[in-house]
């Protein structure tokens, strides 16, 4: 099948967690033909028979020309690829997609993470994975349940391509479900990597009980960590204080809906990590982007120590009561 430059027909979402899932919601609303591709059998067998998934998104009705698939093999004739799969597992899911990408067809970046190991972002992953294919980055502050209940929400979508951009944002979009278009795909995904880890940090505060101020603290330093780190990498200061980054980051910090500020919370009451991890099925990003990130901020140079302090209480290197006054009485000094 030949590729048509700015239109698309065929979605093809990799990935059927409750993000991907929300994500073909919003392709079928957008009169796109959507292929979902699920690693569970039984996921399969849900969307297709009951049009719901209940292991990852329960009790939402799913819009009935979503198409679920097990296999790579059959996004094959889909024209824009939507990446859903967790950020750790994106290579592997690339890699094995690769073989089947139609010739041209785009490949949109929705997962938020840093690579452990190779540090890497994730379009340094898919430029690997996907050698020459035209990548974008969907990120933003996009609550999945609500998104796939079809309550309005905004998002960054950037792509080196302007023009692409644009077809890929008026592609999918529909009135609740509004893209922005930006160049800046380091600060669109970078902003999306390190809020998940701020999250676990605001959860600790809220778990603890330390209070308003602390929560408001937590996110306004950790905002700052995000940009220097962001800025660092390439990024540009006015992208990461867009929708995906101080729109993500308010959004992950203010709810326990989050399942990283969830993760924070439960550790701030005293659970363990595997205990505030237990009965979770989607994935808490944050939690494996902790040391990647911790790490990634140290070979840059960039101070980070909310960041830090989340790492190290994940790995077990101090507690949460130490961490924390750690942080209280670091040396005071400009804020900016």
């Amino acid at each position: 099948m030949t590729f048509k430059p700015m239109t698309f027909e065929k979605v093809g979402v990799i990935g059927a967690g409750a993000w991907g899932t929300a994500l073909a919601q919003v392709a079928a609303r957008a009169g796109l033909a959507v292929t979902l591709q699920a690693r569970e059998p039984e996921v399969v067998a849900a969307i297709n028979d009951a049009h719901e998934n209940a292991v990852f998104l329960p009790g939402i009705a799913l819009e009935p020309g979503i198409k679920a698939v097990a296999d790579l093999a059959d996004l094959a004739d889909c024209d824009l690829i939507l990446a859903v799969a967790p950020a750790q597992h994106l290579r592997a899911a690339l890699t094995a997609f690769a073989p089947h990408r139609m010739a041209g067809a785009p490949v949109v970046l929705c997962s938020k993470g840093v690579e452990q190991g190779s540090l890497k972002l994730m379009t340094d992953v898919a430029a690997e994975a996907l050698p020459g294919a035209p990548i974008a980055v969907l990120s933003g502050p996009s609550f999945a349940g609500e998104v796939a209940r079809n309550l309005p929400a905004a998002v960054t979508l950037a792509c080196e391509d302007e023009a692409l951009g644009r077809a890929i944002a008026e592609a999918i979009a529909i009135p609740t479900f509004r893209p922005y278009t930006a160049n800046d795909l380091i600060g669109a995904e970078a902003g999306g990597a390190v809020k998940n880890v701020l999250a676990i940090a605001c959860g600790i505060v809220e778990g603890k009980g330390l209070g308003r101020n602390a929560h408001a603290t937590v996110i306004t330093r950790g905002f700052a960590e995000l940009t220097r780190l962001a800025v660092a990498l390439g990024a540009r200061p006015e992208t990461v204080a867009g929708l995906c980054g101080l729109g993500d980051l308010v959004l992950t910090c203010s709810s326990p809906q989050s399942r990283n500020m969830s993760v924070g919370l439960a550790l701030g009451q005293g659970l363990t990590l595997e205990q505030a991890l237990a009965g979770k099925v989607s994935v808490a990003e944050g939690v494996a982007s902790a040391p990647a990130v911790r790490a990634l901020a140290r070979k840059v140079g960039v101070e980070a120590p909310i960041c830090e302090a989340v790492a190290a209480i994940l790995a077990g290197e101090v507690a949460v009561d130490e961490a924390i006054a750690g942080l209280l009485s670091r040396p005071l000094k400009p804020e900016a």
